[in-house]
């Protein structure tokens, strides 16, 4: 049987996206291009491991390239982080059509308000897509629903505009080095479920948390 998209190879590898077969060629050239790939597709996933072992990241391009972290950021704004992670994921949980450029246009705009914040200006670029205008104003929201829990917890909110800035500026380049560039590919969403379990977003509210 010939393959269903280019109507020229033989459809060898069953694609979980079209429930059809198609040829090797067509699912590594349309692969998150046109095909909507399921996360666990297991040819996604080996496609992954490959793109990690060739990834050369160009740092100069960078969203804010220069900025640049110490090896112990992540850990000292652990619970931050994975806050904000929460939130994204939560978020995607409910819109499916989420995709890594999304997540990369919210985190970058988001941390370019904070950091027009910190310097004693409000500016905020509204973006162009109603899907990341609507991540932002969740991740936005859910900050804000941080830091109330966050009082209520310690009896007053420790986490200033500069930490929040700091760690939206670390997000968005941790996205821009591991998203495909890809239209549909979800390579650092799908990485960034994997430290929730499984089931954490079944009935999700995209409000951050504290962790």
């Amino acid at each position: 049987m010939d393959c269903p998209i280019c109507n020229k190879h033989k459809a060898k590898r069953l694609c979980p996206a079209r429930t059809e077969s198609i040829c090797t060629t067509c699912c590594g050239t349309e692969r998150e291009v046109t095909i909507d790939c399921p996360s666990d597709c297991p040819h996604l996933m080996t496609s992954r491991v490959y793109d990690m072992g060739r990834m050369e990241p160009d740092f100069s391009k960078m969203p804010f390239p220069e900025v640049k972290f110490e090896r112990h950021f992540a850990r000292d704004r652990r619970a931050l982080l994975a806050g904000i992670d929460y939130a994204i994921c939560a978020f995607a949980a409910e819109h499916r059509e989420v995709v890594d450029m999304d997540l990369l246009a919210a985190l970058q705009n988001l941390a370019e308000t904070y950091r027009t914040q910190t310097s004693g200006l409000i500016y905020e670029k509204p973006l162009d897509y109603a899907l990341q205008r609507a991540l932002y104003e969740e991740l936005k929201t859910a900050i804000q629903k941080y830091r109330e829990e966050e009082s209520k917890r310690l009896g007053l909110s420790t986490v200033r505009d500069g930490e929040i800035r700091d760690a939206l500026i670390f997000l968005s380049q941790l996205c821009a080095v591991h998203a495909n560039g890809r239209p549909k590919g979800r390579a650092y969403l799908d990485l960034t479920r994997q430290q929730f379990p499984e089931d954490a977003f079944k009935k999700a509210s995209s409000n951050l948390v504290l962790l």
